[in-house]
C-alpha cells in the first residue's frame, strides 16, 4: 500500500466532512446498518475478532464500527479504540472515511494527512497511523468499517490489508448471524430468565448406594425430566454423545475410584437432533474409613463458547498465516490449515502432543528462547528463525501470550531469506576477517598488559569464547616442572607432566554452564589416562582436532570418575587441542570445545586459534622469566636481612615486601639486635636508590650500624653519629634515611610496668606507637636530623617516650606511605587511621602487621617496603605463646637493661 493513498480506482478519497455527507445521503446504507445493529451492547465474537486483528497485524488498537447516524462501536481493544457499546459523532470518525471510499484506506502518518488533520484523536496526538477496510452487509451495502491503528506512524503493507479484509469478512458474517437470531430473542426471553434464575446444574452421586441426585437445571441440561430420570448415572450417560461417552464415564470412574477431582466436557443429544456442550467439575468426599463416599459437582452450558471458538477457528483456517495455540503446559491445543502445511503433519497428529516433542529442533535454539521469553514477560516477541530438515523452512514468527499459554503465528519467508543470504555471505566474510584481526589485537593487548599468569589466562579464556568455541579449558605447566620435549626427542614421562600441570582457567559462553565447566577442569587432570590428547599435545607442535568429542574424550578418562559424568552433561560435539609453546618448549595447552549447534572449526578458525596459542605461549613464558627474576631479586634482598632477637619483654615481627617490578632490589632494610646490657635496639633504614648498587650500599650501611651498635651500650643518637663518621672514613659515598630506637628500663620502671623508648631519626618517616587503649601516635620527636652520609660529624640527638605494657611500636620504610600520586603527609594520616581501626580488633602482632600491609600497599607496589614491629608484653606474667620462644644472645643478662647515665652519652 502507498503511504498516502489519496485515490482509489482513479477517484479521490473524500475528506471526513464530505464522507459524512455522503453516508447520510445513502438511505439504503443507513437502513442496512440499522438492521444489523444488535440489541445487546456487546457481541463477544466481535471483541474476539478485534483482539485477533491486533495480534495478526501487531497494532496496539483495533475497532469494529457500524455507521448509522452515529459511529457505534461493536468491538474494540487497545488505547486508541473505542469500547464495545460506545457511540461517537460521525464527523470525528476515521471509519467514515473508509466507508465512504468503499475500499481500504491506509494512512501511514495521520498528522501529515490534511483529510484527517482536524480530527480530535489526530490533533491530540492519540492516533498516529490508521488502516481501515469496509464492513459490507450481505446485500452489498457498506455499513461500517474494521480498522487498526496506533500512536506512532507506520507503513502498511499489502499483507496487512489482506489480513484485515479477512477479519472484516468474518465480522460481517457475525453481524448477519446476530441479526438472523434476533427474532427469536422475545420467544426465548422467559426461558432465559428461568435458566438464569436456576444458575448451575448440580449433582450428588452416593458411591455406596449408586444413587444420583440432580437439580432441576441439570435435568434440563441433561435432556431429562423427573419422569425419565430413575436416579442412576446411566440415565445421563444414555444422552451423552457416543463420541464423548466413554471418556466421560472414564473420568467419573477415575475420580470415584481413587478420589480427587473430576472434570469433563461432553455433548448432550437434544430431542430435536442437535447437541449442546456441557462442562462438568466435581470433587469426591471421603467416608468414615477415608475412602471416597460421595461425588459432588456442578455442570454448566458452554455451547455458546464452543460455537464462538469454532467460528474463530474457521477464520484462522482461512488465513494464509500458520497458527498454533499452546496451553500453559506447552501442549498443542490447536493448529490451523496453514500450520499443517508448514509442519507437514496432520493436525490430528499434533494436537495433544508436547510442543517440544512435536518440534524437537526448537529445543535449545532461538525458538525456545523467544517462546519462553514471551511467556515470562507477557509481551509479544517477533523474530525470524530457521527450522532444519525435514521441514527445512525459514519462518517469521510472532509469539503472542494468550491466557497463560502461547499463540504462535508463522509466515513462510524461505524465498526471501534465500535471496538475502547470497548478499550477506560476502559481507560475513569481510566481517569474519575483521573479527579475527580484532580478536588477535585484543589478545595481544591483554597478554602484554600484565605479567600475572592467573589473571592473564583467565582473561584469555573469556576472549576466545565464544569467538572460537562454546567453552574452553586452559592448562599450564608449572615453572619448576620438566618442559615436555617435542616429537623426535626423548619423551618426557607422563608422570612428570602430571605433577607439573594445572588447569588454571575455564570459561563457557552460557553463564549457567560455567560452574559445570569449572568443576570439570578441577578434576579432569587426575582422571586422564596415559592415552589422553593432552599428553600428546604437550609433545608436539601441531594442534589436535577431536571429532565426536564426548565419546573420544570419555574414552581417555578413568571409568567411573566424576570427569566423565561432567563431560557427558557438557556434551561437546567437537574439540581441538592447541599447545602453548615458546622458545622450543611447551608451557601449557589450550583446549576448545564446541556443542552440537556449532560447526567444527574451519581452517581459518584453526589458524586463528594457533596464532592465539603462539602469542599466549610467548606471553606466559615471558611471565615465567619475570617471576624467576623477581623471586631471585627478592631472595637476594631477603638474604641481606636477618631474623630479630626475641627478648623476654618484647615480641618482634619483621616483614619485607619487594616492589612489583622484577629484578629491582632496593635499599630498604630492618634490623634488631641486643646490646651488652640487655637493651634491644630496633633499626629501620632506606638507602637512596632502587638497583643492585643500592642493595650493596644498604648491606654496607647496615653492617656498619649493626656492628657499632652491638659493641656497646650507646644511645641511638650516638650509634647513628658514629655510623655517619665510619661511612665517611670508609669512603662509602651513599645517603640513607634511618631510625635507631632503644628499648630500656630501670628497676623502678619495671616495677611500674613501663618501658622507655629512646630514638634518633635521620630523615626517616616517623615510627608509629599503638597504645594499649587503641590510640595511635606518630613519634615525631624534637630533633629532626639530616640523612646519613650528608654531613659527617653532625651532632645527633635522642628523643624518648615512656610506653605502657601492651604498647606496639611500628617502624617502616617510605614505600608504605608514599606514592607518586600521594604526598607523604597523606600517607602518614592514612597509616594512622588504619592502625586505629585494626587496634580496635585486638589482633595479635603478626596479624596486625600483615593486615596493615594489605590495607596500605597498592596491587602493584612501586617501592620495596621493610617493616619491624615490637609489642611490649606484660613482664609480671610468662611470655605469651603467640610471641614464640625467647631468643637472645647467650651473654645477655636476665635483668632488664640499665638506663644509661647521661654523663655516658656522647
Amino acid at each position: 500500500m502507498s503511504d498516502e493513498p489519496h485515490e482509489h480506482d482513479g477517484q479521490p478519497v473524500p475528506a471526513v466532512g464530505a464522507a459524512v455527507h455522503a453516508l447520510g445521503a445513502d438511505a439504503a446504507r443507513v437502513a442496512a446498518a440499522r438492521r444489523l445493529r444488535p440489541d445487546a451492547p456487546v457481541l463477544p465474537g466481535l471483541d474476539q475478532l478485534a483482539h485477533l486483528a491486533t495480534r495478526l497485524l501487531g497494532a496496539p488498537s483495533a475497532q469494529i464500527s457500524l455507521l448509522t447516524d452515529v459511529d457505534a462501536v461493536l468491538g474494540g481493544v487497545g488505547p486508541q479504540a473505542g469500547r464495545a457499546g460506545g457511540e461517537g459523532p460521525l464527523d470525528q470518525a476515521l471509519c467514515a472515511l473508509t466507508a465512504a471510499a468503499g475500499a481500504p484506506v491506509a494512512i501511514a502518518d495521520t498528522r501529515a494527512d490534511p483529510r484527517v488533520a482536524g480530527l480530535g484523536p489526530v490533533a491530540s496526538g492519540v492516533l498516529g497511523s490508521y488502516l481501515g477496510v469496509p464492513l459490507t452487509a450481505g446485500t452489498g451495502e457498506v455499513v461500517g468499517a474494521v480498522c487498526v491503528g496506533g500512536p506512532d506512524p507506520r507503513a502498511w503493507s499489502e499483507q496487512d490489508v489482506s489480513l484485515l479484509q479477512q477479519i472484516g469478512a468474518a465480522a460481517a458474517a457475525e453481524l448477519e448471524l446476530a441479526a438472523l437470531s434476533g427474532e427469536h430473542v422475545a420467544d426465548r426471553a422467559l426461558l432465559q430468565l428461568t435458566i438464569d434464575a436456576a444458575q448451575l446444574g448440580t449433582f450428588d452421586l452416593d458411591l455406596t448406594t449408586g444413587r444420583l441426585s440432580l437439580n432441576e437445571r441439570l435435568l434440563q441440561l441433561s435432556g431429562l425430566t423427573p419422569a425419565t430420570f430413575s436416579g442412576v448415572p446411566e440415565d445421563v450417560y444414555a444422552n451423552i454423545h457416543p463420541e464423548d461417552r466413554d471418556a466421560t464415564v472414564a473420568a467419573v470412574e477415575a475420580a470415584t475410584g481413587g478420589g480427587g477431582l473430576y472434570a469433563a466436557e461432553y455433548r448432550i443429544l437434544d430431542v430435536d437432533g442437535g447437541t449442546r456442550w456441557l462442562a462438568a467439575r466435581g470433587r469426591t468426599l471421603p467416608g468414615p474409613d477415608g475412602t471416597p463416599a460421595r461425588l459432588l459437582g456442578a455442570v454448566y452450558d458452554v455451547t455458546a463458547t464452543r460455537q464462538g471458538a469454532q467460528r474463530v477457528a474457521d477464520i484462522l483456517d482461512a488465513m494464509a498465516v500458520a497458527y498454533l495455540a499452546l496451553d500453559r503446559d506447552w501442549t498443542i491445543a490447536y493448529v490451523n490449515a496453514e500450520g499443517e502445511r508448514i509442519a507437514a503433519t496432520a493436525r490430528e497428529d499434533l494436537v495433544g502432543r508436547s510442543f517440544w516433542d512435536a518440534f524437537p529442533a526448537t529445543v535449545g535454539t532461538a525458538f525456545e528462547d523467544n517462546y519462553r521469553r514471551a511467556v515470562a514477560t507477557g509481551r509479544t516477541v517477533t523474530f525470524d528463525a530457521y527450522y532444519p530438515a525435514p521441514l527445512d523452512v525459514w519462518v517469521e514468527v510472532r509469539a503472542v501470550p494468550e491466557d497463560g499459554g502461547l499463540g504462535l503465528y508463522f509466515l513462510d519467508i524461505t524465498a526471501r531469506v534465500t535471496a538475502q543470504r547470497a548478499a550477506e555471505s560476502e559481507r560475513e566474510a569481510a566481517q569474519a576477517a575483521n573479527a579475527r584481526l580484532q580478536l588477535l589485537a585484543e589478545v595481544s593487548r591483554e597478554l602484554s598488559g600484565t605479567v600475572e599468569t592467573e589473571s592473564t589466562v583467565a582473561r584469555l579464556a573469556q576472549l576466545i569464547v565464544p569467538a572460537l568455541g562454546d567453552w574452553c579449558v586452559i592448562t599450564l605447566l608449572d615453572d619448576d616442572a620438566a618442559a615436555p620435549t617435542a616429537v623426535g626427542a626423548r619423551a618426557t614421562s607422563t608422570s612428570l607432566l602430571r605433577r607439573g600441570l594445572r588447569d588454571v582457567a575455564s570459561w563457557h559462553h552460557d553463564e549457567a554452564q560455567r560452574a559445570l565447566v569449572a568443576e570439570y577442569a578441577g578434576c579432569r587432570l587426575a582422571e586422564l589416562t596415559d592415552a589422553s590428547f593432552l599428553w600428546r599435545s604437550l609433545r608436539q607442535v601441531q594442534p589436535l582436532v577431536v571429532p565426536d568429542a564426548t565419546t573420544a574424550v570419555s574414552a581417555v578418562l578413568e571409568p567411573g570418575g566424576r570427569a566423565r559424568d561432567l563431560l557427558r552433561r557438557l556434551a561437546p560435539a567437537n574439540a581441538a587441542v592447541f599447545p602453548l609453546r615458546a622458545r622450543g618448549r611447551s608451557v601449557g595447552v589450550l583446549t576448545l570445545f564446541a556443542g552440537a549447534q556449532r560447526a567444527p572449526l574451519t581452517e581459518q578458525e584453526i589458524a586463528t586459534a594457533v596464532e592465539v596459542a603462539d602469542r599466549a605461549g610467548l606471553a606466559l613464558d615471558a611471565a615465567r622469566l619475570y617471576r624467576q627474576q623477581r623471586d631471585l631479586a627478592a631472595g637476594l634482598q631477603r638474604s641481606l636481612l636477618s631474623d630479630p632477637p626475641e627478648p623476654d619483654h618484647g615480641q618482634l615481627v619483621v616483614r619485607y615486601s619487594p616492589a612489583a617490578e622484577a629484578a629491582q632490589v632496593g635499599g630498604d632494610w630492618y634490623d634488631a639486635f641486643m646490646q651488652p646490657d640487655g637493651a634491644t635496639v630496633l633499626v629501620i633504614g632506606d638507602v637512596i636508590g632502587h638497583d643492585t648498587q643500592a642493595a650493596a650500599a644498604m648491606s654496607q650501611v647496615r653492617t656498619v650500624l649493626r656492628s657499632l651498635g652491638a659493641l656497646g651500650d650507646e644511645s641511638p643518637a650516638s650509634v647513628l653519629a658514629r655510623t655517619d663518621q665510619a661511612l665517611a672514613n670508609l669512603m662509602i659515598s651513599t645517603t640513607a634515611t634511618a631510625i635507631a630506637a632503644r628499648l630500656e628500663q630501670t628497676p623502678d620502671e619495671r616495677e611500674r610496668g613501663v618501658t622507655r623508648l629512646r630514638w634518633s631519626n635521620a630523615g626517616h618517616p616517623p615510627a608509629m606507637v599503638v597504645n594499649p587503649d587503641g590510640t595511635v601516635l606518630p613519634l615525631v620527636g624534637l630533633h629532626p636530623d639530616l640523612l646519613l652520609g650528608v654531613v659527617p660529624g653532625i651532632e645527633r640527638r635522642d628523643s624518648e617516650v615512656v610506653l605502657d605494657q601492651g604498647s606496639t611500636v611500628l617502624l617502616y620504610t617510605d614505600g608504605l606511605v608514599e606514592r607518586r600520586d600521594q604526598p607523604l603527609q597523606e600517607g602518614l594520616e592514612a597509616l594512622q587511621a588504619v592502625l586505629e581501626e585494626l587496634a580496635a580488633e585486638g589482633l595479635d602482632l603478626d596479624t596486625l602487621v600483615d593486615r596493615t600491609l594489605a590495607r596500605m600497599l597498592p596491587p602493584t607496589p612501586e617501592d620495596d617496603v621493610a617493616v619491624i614491629a615490637v609489642r611490649l608484653h606484660r613482664q609480671d606474667r610468662p611470655r605469651p605463646a603467640e610471641a614464640g620462644p625467647r631468643r637472645v644472645p647467650p651473654h645477655v643478662p636476665p635483668e632488664p637493661a640499665r638506663l644509661p647515665d647521661p654523663s655516658d652519652r656522647r
